[in-house]
C-alpha cells in the first residue's frame, strides 16, 4: 500500500513538514510506503515546503521597524514570503498593527534583492499580511521596476478579492475600524487610478488583485501574473505525479470548514485524488459542523481533547492518522 501524506500547517501548533512527518510514522509503523509533501496554499508556511530559507534580509517591517526576513534563492528562481517581510504577526496581530500606516515596503525591498541576486524567476506568495497599502510601499521599496520585465514573476494567491475591495474584506481582521475601512477603500481606487495611468494596468478588474491588501493587484501591473497558491505549489512539488500509484493520500489543517474546500489545501488535495482516482482522507484540529461530510477525517480535538490537541499535535496527529489508515 502506497500512502501520500499531503497535508497544510495546523497553524500554531505544527508546522506542514511537523505534520506530514507525524502521518509518515503512523504509516511507517504500520509498514506502509509514504511520501511525504508538506503542502501550502501560497500564504505562511510557503518558503518552508518550497525548500526553506537560504537568504535572510533586513528590510523594513509592517510598521516601520526593521525585521530579518529569511527568503530562498536557488538555481535562478527566488521565493519570498510576504508574511516574513510585511506580515500581521509582525505587527503584534490585529490589536498592534496600525491599518493605515502598515506598509509593503519590506516586501518591495526583498524583491529587489532578489533582482540583484540574479532572479529570473520570482515566486511571491502573499498571504498573512499587515497591510492594506496597495502594494504601493513594495512599488516604492523597488529601485528600478523595469527590472521585473524580463523576469517571469508569480504571485500566490489563496482568495479572488478585487482590489478596491480588500479593506473591505480584509480591514477587519488587520484591526481596521469601519472608519478606517472607508478611507482605506478610498485610497485604494485613488491607486487604482494611479496604476491605470503610470503602469497602464486596470488593476480593479484582475480577479484576486486585493489578495494582501492589493500588493497582488500592484505586481500584476508590473506584469506578474496571479496563479492560485495551492496550484502552484502542487506543481512546483510535483504532487500530481507523486498520486501516481497511491492508494491513499491524507492531508490535513488546523481548522476544516467551508473554506478549505475554497483555494485551500484540503479542498485541493480532495480535488486532485478525485481526478487521479486516489482514495483521500484528513487528520484535521478541528473541524465545522457544516463540512463533516465533505471528507473523511479525523479532528483531534475532539478524539484527543483541545488541550492535548495544543499541547502534543504531533502525538495526536499520528495517531489519528493510523486510525484513518486502519479504517
Amino acid at each position: 500500500m502506497k500512502v501520500v501524506a499531503a497535508p497544510d500547517k495546523f497553524r500554531g501548533s505544527a508546522s506542514a513538514a511537523e505534520v506530514a512527518a507525524a502521518i509518515g510514522s503512523a504509516c511507517w509503523e504500520r509498514h506502509l510506503d509514504c511520501v511525504e509533501i508538506p503542502m501550502a496554499d501560497g500564504g505562511e508556511g510557503l518558503l518552508e515546503v518550497l525548500g526553506g530559507a537560504n537568504r535572510t534580509t533586513t528590510v523594513t517591517g509592517p510598521l516601520g521597524t526593521p525585521v530579518d526576513a529569511a527568503w530562498r534563492f536557488h538555481r535562478g528562481t527566488a521565493v519570498i514570503e510576504m508574511a516574513l517581510a510585511s506580515g500581521l504577526e509582525l505587527a503584534g496581530g490585529a490589536e498592534g498593527n496600525d491599518p493605515m500606516a502598515a506598509t509593503t515596503a519590506g516586501t518591495g525591498e526583498l524583491i529587489d534583492a532578489a533582482l540583484t541576486a540574479g532572479a529570473k524567476r520570482i515566486i511571491v506568495g502573499v498571504g498573512g499580511s499587515a497591510t492594506t497599502d496597495g502594494g504601493l510601499g513594495a512599488l516604492q521599496a523597488l529601485r528600478s521596476p523595469q527590472r521585473l520585465r524580463p523576469i517571469e514573476l508569480l504571485v500566490a494567491c489563496d482568495v479572488t478579492t478585487r482590489f478596491t475591495d480588500a479593506a473591505t474584506v480584509f480591514g477587519p481582521q488587520k484591526g481596521a475600524t469601519p472608519a478606517q475601512i472607508k478611507l482605506l477603500t478610498a485610497r485604494l481606487e485613488q491607486l487604482a487610478d494611479r496604476y491605470r495611468s503610470e503602469l497602464g494596468v486596470d488593476v480593479s478588474e484582475i480577479e484576486g488583485s486585493g489578495a494582501a491588501g492589493g500588493i497582488a493587484g500592484m505586481l500584476a501591473a508590473l506584469g506578474g501574473s496571479l496563479v492560485p497558491g495551492f496550484e502552484l505549489v502542487a506543481d512546483e512539488l510535483d504532487l500530481y505525479d507523486a498520486l501516481e500509484g497511491a492508494d491513499l493520500v491524507i492531508t490535513g489543517e488546523g481548522h476544516l470548514d467551508e473554506q478549505s474546500f475554497a483555494g485551500k489545501v484540503v479542498g485541493g488535495v480532495a480535488e486532485i485524488a478525485a481526478e487521479s482516482g486516489v482514495a483521500v482522507a484528513a487528520v484535521v484540529g478541528i473541524a465545522d459542523a457544516a463540512v463533516t461530510d465533505r471528507i473523511r477525517h479525523v479532528a483531534i480535538a475532539d478524539r484527543f481533547g483541545l488541550d492535548r490537541a495544543m499541547r502534543e499535535p504531533r502525538w495526536c496527529i499520528e495517531r489519528a492518522a493510523g486510525e484513518l489508515l486502519d479504517g
